[in-house]
C-alpha cells in the first residue's frame, strides 16, 4: 500500500532513494505552487493531489519512485504580495511556504521532498544551465520596450501591469501583463490597452531596456523531434498535445528569460548584473534544485534518461512551459537530461457558479476544507471523482453530499461494515443472534470450487486488471471508479449469497463467503490507498493489521493473480479488530450552512466574520447592560402604563423603515489596491463629507461606469473593514437569478443627493446603526427585488424619491442586495 506508515509531507527524513538498475524508476513532479496565497481546491486537484495519487500507486506496485515538489518563490507576484503586506519577499515566502506545507500535510500528500526555489541550490543549478546555454550560443541580447512607472521609479514586471486585453472579442479589463485570465492568451505588457501600474494605478510609459532571450526558433528541430516521439511514447493527454501544437503552429519566437526585478536568481553576466531570471525560466529548474536538496546525487535522477521515467502533473495553463520552454532549455545545454515522458494535465475545477480564483479569493481553500470537519478522505475522494481530466468540472456542495452519502457511506462503508460486523459477532451472546465468528477469520477449504465465489473471484480479477491499465495510463478518475465498482460487486456478492441465512443452513459456504468478503475488504484497502490513504489505514486497523504494514500489488509476488482468489488474502485464524462506521452522513442542513459560509469571496467572508464578531461583542455588552439596568430598576418607582415609554427599537418590528437608504452620488471610484474584485468609492450622501464604500462590483460593472453616478446607498450598516479599508455604507445592486449579471439600483437623475428613499405605507425613523445580531438587513433583504417594469421594490412597494421611483437597466425579477 505504499508505505502506510508515512503520511502528509513524507514523514521523517529517510535515506534518499536513488535509481536502481533493472527496476522501474519513476520521477514525479507537480507544478510548483506559487507563494502568493493559500492553495484552493482547484490548485490541489490540478497539481499536488493528482501527482500524489500516482506516486502512491507507483509505490503500491513496487516501483522505485520519488515525488518532488515545492513552492515557487521568486518573481513579481512575491514582490507584489510583499508590498501589499508591508514586509520583505523572503518573509512572504517563509509565511506562505509554511501555510502550503500545512495544507498539504493535512491532505496527506506524500512528497519525498517538498522544498522551495529561494535556495542556494536553485541559484547554483539555474546559473549552471544558463552558462551552458550561453556557451552553446542559444542566447541573444536584445533591446525591448517595457513599461516604466515614473511614480514608482521602476520598470514594471508583467504582473505589476493591468489593462484591457487586446484580443479581439475578449476586452477583459483586468488582464495581467503576462496573460489574460479570461481568454488565456499569453501577452506582453506593452500590448495591453489602457495599462495601469498595479501599485499606484498611474499610467506607465514605454522605455527601452536590454534583456537576454532564449532562441527558441534555433532549437525548433530538436524540440519537435522530442515532442513527436515522447507525446506518443508517453501517451500525453489530449489537452497537453493541443496546447503544445497551438504554440508550435503560432511559430516559436525568441523568449525573454530576464527581468528587471530584485527578487530572483541573479543573472551571472556582466551586462545584466542588475537583473534576475524570468520566473518561468527558473521555476521549472526548481524541480531539479529541490531534488538536489533531497540528494546530492540528484544527477542520477535528472541526467539518466535510460533508466528514469519523468511524469509531470499540472493545470492546463502551465502546459507550454513544460512541453516547450523547459525541454528547450534542457536540450540547449547539450547534456543528457531526463526529459519528461508523460504529462498529465487537468482542466479547471469551477466552484458553484464561477471559477476558483486565488487572486479574487473565490472558492474553498485548503485551510477551509480542514475547518469544515469533513474528513480528509472525503475531500480527496470527491476531488478525484470530479478530477477535470478532459473538460472543466464543477464543485458543488450538493454533489459532494451525494457522493459521500451514496458512494462512500452506502456503497463502500456499508460493504466493509457488514462484513466485519458479522465476523465480529459472538454466536454465544444474545445480541449476536446466534451468528458470527468471534472476530476470527474462518477456515474456508474448497473456496475455489464454490460456484458463486469462483465467479466472483474472476470478476474481481478482471476489474483489478482494468484498474491497473487505467492507472498505468494515469487515468486516475477511471481507476477510482473501477475500485468503487469492485466494492459494488462485493455488496452484490453478499446479497446473492444470503450469508445471514447460510450461517445456519450451510455453515461451510457461509465461512467461504465471509473469508472471501474479508479478503475483498483488504484488497479494497490496497486499491483505494492511493486515493484515500487515511481510509486505508483505518481499514487496516479494523482488520487488526499493523499500521506499518506495507501492502503491495506486485507482479513479482503474485499479488495481481491473487486478486482472483480474494479468500487467500487473510489467513484463517487471524483475529480482526473492532468494526466501526467509516463514514458519516452529510445532512441537508450542513450543506446549506457550508454553501452560505463559503459564498462570495474571501473579502466577503472576512467582512461577514468581522460583523459576526462585532455582533457577538455587542451582545455581550448588552447583556451586561441589562444586568446593570435590572439592579437600577429595583430602586426606581414604578410608572403607570400611561407613563411607560415604548420598548427600545431593538424590539421594533423588522421592516424597510428601519433601513436608512439614501440617494448618493459617486464622486470618485477606483480599484481596491489590495483586492482585484473590489472597488473603493467616495460617495456623497448629503453629509458634507463623502463616505468611503467598498463594493464587490469589479466583475460586473466597468470602472468608467462607476464614475459620477447616482446610486441608492444603505447608510446605517455597521462599518466594516475590507482588505484594510473601512467601508462606511453599501451600494445597492440587483443581480439576475443565475448571478451572471449585476446592475446598480439608480434613483432618477433629478433626485436630490442625500434625500432618504421612502416606501409608501411604511413610515418610521431608521435605526442609527443596524444591530447585526438582530438580522434586520438580512430579513428585509429577502423582500427586495426588481419587478417586470424594472422598478426596485420592497415587497410590492417601489423605492421612491421626490423625483420618482428607482430602477435598474435591464434585470427584471432580480434580487437586490
Amino acid at each position: 500500500m505504499g508505505d502506510l506508515s508515512s503520511s502528509g509531507g513524507g514523514g521523517d527524513r529517510k535515506v534518499p532513494k536513488l535509481p536502481i538498475p533493472g527496476k522501474r524508476n519513476i520521477l514525479i513532479t507537480s507544478a510548483l505552487p506559487y507563494v502568493n496565497n493559500v492553495p484552493h481546491l482547484g490548485n490541489i486537484i490540478g497539481c499536488v493531489l493528482s501527482a500524489d495519487v500516482y506516486a502512491r500507486y507507483c509505490r503500491l506496485r513496487g516501483y522505485n519512485t520519488i515525488y518532488i515538489c515545492g513552492t515557487d518563490e521568486y518573481g513579481t507576484a512575491t514582490e507584489t504580495k510583499a508590498l501589499e503586506e508591508n514586509c520583505t519577499p523572503q518573509q512572504i515566502c517563509d509565511k506562505y511556504h509554511a501555510i502550503h506545507k500545512e495544507v498539504y500535510d493535512w491532505f496527506n500528500i506524500s512528497f519525498d521532498e517538498f522544498g522551495r526555489t529561494s535556495t542556494p541550490q536553485q541559484t547554483e543549478v539555474c546559473q549552471a544551465i544558463f552558462m551552458k546555454l550561453l556557451e552553446n550560443k542559444w542566447l541573444s541580447e536584445n533591446t525591448m520596450q517595457q513599461l516604466y512607472c515614473d511614480t514608482c521609479k521602476r520598470f514594471l514586471a508583467d504582473r505589476l501591469v493591468e489593462g484591457v486585453c487586446p484580443t479581439q472579442g475578449c476586452n477583459y479589463d483586468s488582464a495581467r501583463g503576462d496573460q489574460c485570465e479570461k481568454c488565456g492568451k499569453l501577452l506582453n505588457p506593452t500590448e495591453l490597452q489602457d495599462p495601469k501600474c498595479k501599485v499606484c494605478r498611474n499610467t506607465p510609459r514605454i522605455r527601452d531596456t536590454n534583456h537576454l532571450f532564449l532562441e527558441l526558433p534555433l532549437l525548433k528541430d530538436k524540440l519537435e523531434e522530442y515532442i513527436n516521439h515522447m507525446s506518443v511514447a508517453g501517451s500525453w493527454s489530449q489537452n497537453a498535445i493541443q496546447s503544445t501544437n497551438a504554440w508550435l503552429k503560432e511559430g516559436l519566437r525568441p523568449r525573454c528569460i530576464t527581468r528587471d526585478l530584485k527578487w530572483g536568481v541573479p543573472v551571472p553576466h556582466d551586462n545584466f548584473k542588475d537583473k534576475v531570471f524570468y520566473v518561468w525560466f527558473d521555476a521549472p529548474i526548481g524541480y531539479v534544485s529541490i531534488t538536489s536538496c533531497y540528494t546530492s546525487e540528484w544527477e542520477k535522477w535528472w541526467k539518466n534518461p535510460e533508466n528514469v521515467e519523468l511524469y509531470q502533473f499540472m493545470g492546463k495553463d502551465n502546459v507550454p512551459f513544460h512541453t516547450v520552454m523547459f525541454p528547450s532549455t534542457l536540450l540547449g545545454t547539450g547534456e543528457n537530461w531526463t526529459l519528461m515522458k508523460t504529462i498529465s494535465v487537468t482542466e479547471y475545477l469551477n466552484y458553484e457558479a464561477g471559477k476558483f480564483s486565488k487572486s479574487k479569493g473565490i472558492g474553498v481553500f485548503g485551510n477551509d476544507a480542514k475547518d469544515t470537519n469533513i474528513p480528509v478522505e472525503v475531500w480527496r475522494y470527491y476531488l478525484l471523482t470530479n478530477r477535470p481530466e478532459v473538460s472543466d468540472t464543477l464543485f458543488t456542495w450538493a454533489d459532494l453530499q451525494a457522493k459521500l452519502n451514496s458512494e462512500l457511506l452506502n456503497n463502500l462503508g456499508n460493504f466493509i461494515n457488514r462484513v466485519l460486523s458479522f465476523i465480529a459477532k459472538d454466536p454465544a451472546l444474545e445480541d449476536g443472534k446466534g451468528v458470527g465468528y468471534c472476530s476470527v477469520i474462518p477456515e474456508a477449504p474448497g473456496a475455489e470450487s464454490h460456484p458463486l465465489t469462483k465467479t466472483f473471484g474472476e470478476t474481481v480479477g478482471d476489474y483489478v486488471q482494468q484498474y491497473l491499465e487505467a492507472m498505468e495510463k494515469v487515468k486516475l478518475k477511471q481507476g477510482l471508479k473501477i475500485a468503487m465498482a469492485i466494492s459494488g460487486e462485493g455488496n452484490a456478492y453478499l446479497q446473492e449469497s444470503k450469508f445471514w441465512k447460510l450461517y445456519k443452513e450451510d455453515y461451510h459456504s457461509c465461512s467461504v463467503v465471509m473469508k472471501t468478503a474479508a479478503g475483498l475488504v483488504y484488497l479494497l484497502a490496497c486499491l483505494l490507498e492511493p486515493f484515500m490513504p487515511s481510509f486505508s489505514l483505518e481499514v487496516l486497523k479494523q482488520l487488526n493489521l499493523p499500521p506499518e504494514t506495507q501492502v503491495l500489488l506486485s507482479d513479482e509476488k503474485g499479488d495481481i493473480e491473487r486478486a482472483r482468489r480474494p479468500w487467500e488474502f487473510l489467513p484463517a485464524g487471524h483475529k480482526i479488530g473492532t468494526p466501526e462506521p467509516l463514514f458519516k452522513e452529510l445532512t441537508d442542513e450542513e450543506v446549506e450552512l457550508f454553501r452560505q459560509k463559503f459564498a462570495g469571496s474571501q473579502a466577503d467572508r472576512i467582512l461577514k466574520a468581522e460583523a459576526e464578531a462585532e455582533a457577538k461583542e455587542l451582545a455581550e455588552k448588552l447583556q451586561k447592560t441589562e444586568v446593570s439596568d435590572g439592579r437600577v430598576k429595583k430602586q426606581r418607582p414604578t410608572k403607570s402604563a400611561a407613563e411607560a415609554k415604548p420598548k427600545a427599537s431593538a424590539e421594533a418590528e423588522i421592516s424597510i423603515c428601519r433601513l436608512d437608504i439614501r440617494v448618493g452620488l459617486i464622486t470618485k471610484a477606483q480599484k481596491h489596491p489590495d483586492a482585484d474584485s473590489l472597488y473603493v468609492e467616495e460617495i456623497d450622501v448629503g453629509e458634507g463629507q463623502p463616505r468611503t464604500v467598498v463594493s464587490g462590483l469589479v466583475k460586473y460593472i466597468p470602472l468608467e461606469d462607476m464614475q459620477n453616478r447616482k446610486v441608492c446607498v444603505l447608510c446605517n450598516l455597521k462599518p466594516a473593514t475590507m482588505r484594510g479599508i473601512k467601508s462606511q455604507a453599501m451600494v445597492l445592486a440587483a443581480s439576475s437569478s443565475d448571478h451572471s449579471k449585476v446592475e446598480l439600483v439608480e434613483p432618477p437623475q433629478s433626485a436630490r443627493v442625500g434625500e432618504r428613499v421612502t416606501f409608501p405605507g411604511f413610515e418610521g425613523s431608521p435605526d442609527d446603526v443596524l444591530n447585526p445580531k438582530k438580522k434586520v438587513w438580512e430579513t428585509v433583504q429577502l423582500d427586495l427585488h426588481t419587478d417586470k417594469e424594472l422598478v426596485a421594490c420592497y415587497k410590492d412597494v417601489p423605492f421612491s424619491t421626490s423625483a420618482g421611483v428607482c430602477k435598474v437597466s435591464s434585470i427584471c425579477g432580480g434580487t437586490i442586495r
